[in-house]
């Protein structure tokens, strides 16, 4: 596996590539990678002739509430654990060279209307943080297609729109989150729980099911339903911050008549917010 730490440098592997008529495909990350990652990888491998994938801890993102500087780097393992999966190229750009100016000075990305609820309203300025990043490295990578997890919904549906409203040249894909035993969605926040708190955490997920099962057998009281999971969630030891059935494109809360739908939940247990989701299809 190959390694550029400059645009010039990823530009000429790039370049090389595209001139052998490969195509690429690129997974954007903050690092300290985990399995949900690597199924990433594996799909853009399955999709694309290259595959590269960056990381970067993008202070952009970041709350004045998130602590940047403790974010988990784990770069010599992030390293061969790509190496092993067979990635062709990994990006390590560096903070002074994506922002010179620093960030105050920087052109900012606001994706509207999917920016204005949900988790937004718990990190303000977190999508534009992602939004920006994202199209600067789509501008410096050029791939043919784009990997994103779908556990974090509401980021995937972010970028789909940016892309979409730019009319940038790079499709976006969505790949099933990966899953423990339990049912946890695998996260990075996962490492801070303790063993009490992961065997708790699977009920997030049971949650989901249940309340998707009711949506299908025909159960439409929206609210009613979000209600008694939050309370069963918060009766398990957590602070659930929502619990939302939306249209899965718009985000909006879900009427009767929308036929695909997203159960968007974040909750805390202990000092971790941990994210999942299920969709529902209504047309099967």
């Amino acid at each position: 596996m190959d390694q550029a730490t400059s645009i010039v440098e990823l530009h000429q592997y790039a370049q090389h590539w595209k001139d052998h008529k490969e195509s690429i495909a690129f997974i954007p990350t903050m690092g300290n990678l985990h399995d949900g990652h690597l199924s990433l990888i594996k799909k853009g491998q399955s999709l694309c002739d290259r595959t590269i994938c960056s990381i970067f801890v993008n202070p952009m993102q970041f709350g004045a509430n998130e602590d940047f500087n403790h974010y988990p780097r784990t770069l010599e393992q992030d390293i061969q654990r790509l190496k092993q999966n067979g990635c062709d190229l990994v990006y390590l750009p560096t903070a002074y060279e994506l922002y010179p100016d620093g960030l105050e000075h920087i052109t900012h990305i606001h994706v509207t209307d999917l920016t204005d609820h949900w988790e937004a309203t718990h990190r303000p300025g977190h999508f534009t943080g992602v939004a920006t990043i994202v199209l600067k490295l789509f501008n410096i990578v050029k791939p043919n297609v784009s990997v994103f997890g779908k556990k974090d919904y509401q980021q995937y549906r972010v970028i789909q729109k940016m892309v979409c409203d730019l009319n940038l040249d790079v499709e976006i894909i969505g790949s099933e989150t990966t899953r423990e035993p339990s049912g946890l969605a695998t996260s990075s926040r996962n490492q801070y729980l303790d063993s009490e708190q992961t065997e708790a955490a699977s009920m997030i997920y049971k949650t989901l099911q249940q309340t998707a099962a009711r949506i299908k057998t025909g159960e439409r009281n929206y609210i009613e339903l979000k209600n008694e999971a939050i309370a069963a969630l918060n009766q398990t030891g957590f602070r659930t911050d929502y619990f939302s059935i939306c249209n899965s494109v718009t985000l909006k809360p879900a009427n009767n008549t929308d036929k695909k739908l997203v159960i968007l939940v974040t909750a805390a247990i202990g000092e971790t917010r941990l994210l999942d989701n299920i969709e529902i299809d209504l047309w099967d």
